[in-house]
């Protein structure tokens, strides 16, 4: 069996977050447009911006990163670059954050290696080049604050260790102009080798 790993201390959490009705990101779905119409996504937040792609009027599961300094444009990814569009069309969802768990869309990657995982199944896929595992027994670990995206993840088996401390900040995944709302550190051991660091970013929506 591997040598356990200390986990990062970093799912502490100020008391102000408890009483936030949402804390970003988290998924949102499209309310009070028309049926044939679509909900613009804007280039910059304000209705008179380009318009760099669209949602649909019963789109659902919409990741919202970030909030313009207003409060009234959410940021979203369009493709591969970042797009804004207007709160007052998005409803958010109180089943994303549930306790001990994880977005069923939840997924996070980084470069330098490249590297990515998911959690799957109760089980995590970690995915390298050359190099791809599948880690069963995943546990995940919340703050105990309401609807906090703070997440910790920890799976071992006899050959592999993976600890990873997820908390809410903008990340950017260097090779897009895409904005994430979760960065991850991630630390992997195998047997006989040393522990590796990497850091990310991560999304929850597919």
């Amino acid at each position: 069996m591997l040598k356990r790993l200390v986990v990062m201390a970093v799912l502490a959490a100020g008391p102000a977050a408890a009483t936030q009705e949402y804390i970003l990101p988290t998924l949102f779905d499209v309310q009070g447009v028309a049926a044939g119409d679509v909900l613009n996504i804007r280039a910059a937040p304000n209705a008179s911006a380009t318009i760099i792609g669209t949602l649909l009027p019963d789109a659902k599961g919409v990741e919202i990163t970030g909030h313009d300094p207003s409060g009234r444009w959410g940021q979203v990814n369009a493709g591969e670059q970042v797009g804004w569009v207007s709160m007052r069309f998005l409803n958010y969802r109180t089943d994303v954050w549930q306790p001990g768990k994880l977005p069923a869309g939840f997924s996070c990657g980084g470069t330098e290696p490249f590297w990515s995982f998911e959690v799957r199944d109760g089980g995590l896929i970690w995915d390298e080049p050359n190099h791809k595992i599948a880690l069963s027994g995943a546990v995940v670990l919340d703050t105990g604050v309401f609807r906090d995206p703070r997440r910790g993840i920890y799976v071992e088996d006899d050959h592999d260790l993976l600890t990873a401390a997820i908390t809410p900040a903008q990340c950017s995944d260097g090779m897009s102009d895409m904005a994430y709302g979760l960065q991850a550190t991630v630390i992997r051991q195998s047997r006989d080798a040393a522990p590796v660091m990497y850091s990310g970013c991560c999304r929850i929506a597919r």
